[in-house]
């Protein structure tokens, strides 16, 4: 222990006499205990530091380590992930162009918005040259828009316009019962594709065929088509009926829109009981998927539509 000596002794008179402190050196050497003092204390928290951990400290070790593995595998599942979403992607590019004959959307539509959030100082010349880019592109296609309906419009007007065949053939038919419409598809019997030029309705057997129009009627019986209802409409078009059980009509005879023909069979070279209609423009097959849109809901026909896309089998 530091002792301070208030007292001096005088050899002179031979006797003590009282001493005056000098706070100076008092407080040096206090400041030199208060150094000592935390230097002894950051050197004992140094060698604590070094050879001993705290339970949290070894919790946060082992968090790192474990993260440090994690890390590493990061880069192939992040591959992964893309080729995934590049996939979907192509796929859904596949049904959009099948089924709505359109290119699919965008999968971020604010994709292209990426200068805009980058920084918070872009000039506002960009700004303004984005938005009117961006302005002329929708009223560009506001103005394609008017003018189809316009187109529209002046055909609805028109007196002398012919309404193509729109009836649904089979009522109270569900989408699952859309086979497969035009275009290359299986044949069931031959086990090849072949050119199908009709829409399969698979019902079952004496369920009612009804006239999508207005036509006078041809009732014909052939190998491939069985019982066959032919119905010719104006404007060139014409509907084929085939594989029916039976006819309600005859040939000759002028039918109005939704008189029943017949009924649904399985004559010809037919799989299994099905409808197999067509549609003809001026003799060359149509699709007749894109002349129902208008005797059904709008969900009910994508699904119809979907279905006869996709189904790649034909009943005949």
């Amino acid at each position: 222990m530091i002792r301070i000596k208030f007292w001096d002794f005088d050899s002179l008179n031979l006797r003590f006499g009282k001493r005056k402190p000098k706070w100076g050196r008092i407080a040096l050497i206090a400041l030199a205990y208060v150094v000592m003092t935390i230097s002894l204390a950051v050197f004992a928290y140094i060698v604590f530091a070094l050879f001993f951990s705290t339970d949290v400290e070894k919790q946060l070790r082992r968090e790192i380590k474990m993260y440090q593995r994690l890390y590493s595998d990061l880069p192939a599942q992040d591959a992964l992930l893309k080729d995934v979403v590049t996939n979907l992607q192509y796929k859904d590019g596949e049904i959009y162009e099948q089924v709505f004959k359109s290119a699919a959307p965008a999968v971020d539509p604010m994709s292209n918005l990426d200068f805009m959030f980058a920084s918070d100082t872009i000039p506002d010349t960009k700004l303004n040259s984005y938005t009117r880019d961006k302005s002329k592109v929708l009223m560009d296609r506001a103005h394609e828009v008017d003018a189809i309906f316009s187109k529209i419009l002046s055909a609805v007007e028109d007196s002398s316009m012919v309404i193509p065949p729109m009836l649904m053939p089979i009522r109270n038919i569900t989408y699952p019962q859309v086979g497969a419409s035009i275009g290359e598809k299986l044949d069931p019997v031959y086990k090849a594709y072949v050119q199908h030029e009709g829409l399969d309705f698979i019902v079952s057997r004496g369920t009612p065929v009804y006239s999508s129009a207005a036509g006078v009627v041809q009732v014909s019986n052939t190998k491939k088509f069985g019982r066959t209802v032919e119905i010719t409409h104006e404007g060139g078009y014409k509907t084929i009926y085939a594989h029916l059980e039976s006819t309600t009509v005859r040939s000759g005879q002028s039918v109005s829109a939704g008189w029943q023909i017949g009924t649904v069979g399985m004559t010809g070279k037919a799989f299994a009981p099905h409808l197999h209609y067509e549609v003809r423009k001026d003799d060359v097959p149509q699709d007749p998927i894109n002349y129902l849109f208008g005797s059904i809901a709008p969900e009910d026909y994508a699904n119809m539509l979907y279905m006869s896309v996709n189904t790649q089998q034909s009943m005949d």
